[in-house]
């Protein structure tokens, strides 16, 4: 039995952090260890396991083809073990750390309301955000890099579990100067003639816009990409453009008078927000501490 475990939990905690920082010095001084230590622990590693994990490219450690292999599954082995000790610390204390990443609207709206409310009710909880569009966070659940996500619309990977949060909207908008803003209805031949600043590819309110012109509209003129909603709406408003971004982040400027939202009835842009996490990990009080709290958000509109 002795020889079957040729690896231990410090071994992959320094593996993974150096993977993370492409460096063992960094690593040491990011888990309170002495750079020898670690040096160590990453030779004990390779060498219970037969294969080096890293090459060297000047003065950063790059992982080679073992060391890749290895990363997904360590940090889920670093995972498990978490929540190992978070259950034999007593279901009722709510402990630990928990990486959830959120799209940008999410966190714009949401998530330090959410992360204040815990703070306060739980204060041993200690939550990383970690701030991307909808494509990247799917990929950190995948990577084991994130164990819970909120997204932007439905996610069609098997490999991920998903539980609807919440409803949104998504508008079109031009700037008060531009020929549609007077216009009682904006059809589809309006809408394809037309110049569009929007958010880059991978990001929820894309793709949830993608989906609601296909096969309406066959192609439509995009003359910007950003993922700063503030510099889209800023472009709108001072420019002969259109874009489609969520009702909440242009509510304010709508009122103000700097954005008109079209009425375009043959578009339906309503989408969801939704929690999402890999169907193979094992149950998470935190997980479920956070996604309790955040249905008691007085800002979503509950399905």
């Amino acid at each position: 039995m002795q020889h079957l475990y040729r690896f231990s939990l410090k071994q992959l905690s320094v593996f993974v952090c150096i993977a993370e920082t492409h460096s063992v010095s960094a690593a040491a001084l990011q888990l309170s260890m002495t750079q020898s230590a670690a040096s160590m622990a990453l030779n004990q590693l390779e060498t219970g396991l037969g294969q080096r994990l890293f090459e060297r490219q000047g003065k950063r450690l790059r992982l080679n083809h073992w060391g890749h292999w290895l990363r997904p599954r360590a940090k889920r082995v670093l995972m498990e073990s978490q929540h190992i000790m978070q259950g034999f610390a007593g279901q009722q204390v709510i402990s630990g750390e928990l990486t959830v990443g959120a799209s940008q609207t999410i966190a714009e709206y949401f998530l330090a309301q959410i992360i204040a409310k815990l703070d306060k009710d739980y204060p041993d909880l200690v939550i990383h955000p970690q701030i991307s569009n909808t494509e990247v966070v799917l990929a950190g659940l995948l990577d084991y890099r994130l164990q819970l996500g909120i997204i932007e619309g439905h996610c069609s990977d098997s490999r991920i579990a998903q539980q609807v949060w919440c409803e949104d909207q998504l508008v079109v908008v031009a700037g008060k100067q531009h020929p549609l803003a007077s216009h009682e209805e904006v059809n589809l031949a309006k809408l394809s003639r037309a110049r569009w600043v929007l958010r880059e590819a991978g990001s929820g309110t894309r793709d949830i816009f993608n989906g609601a012109i296909h096969g309406k509209i066959t192609k439509i003129k995009v003359w910007r990409e950003y993922s700063h909603v503030p510099s889209l709406v800023a472009l709108v408003a001072n420019g002969a453009y259109l874009s489609c971004l969520p009702l909440r982040s242009v509510e304010q400027a709508i009122q103000a008078g700097e954005l008109i939202a079209l009425n375009t009835p043959s578009l339906d842009m309503r989408r969801t927000f939704n929690f999402v996490w890999r169907k193979d990990s094992s149950q998470n009080p935190l997980r479920d501490c956070f996604i309790e709290q955040a249905q008691h958000q007085p800002l979503a509109i509950q399905l």
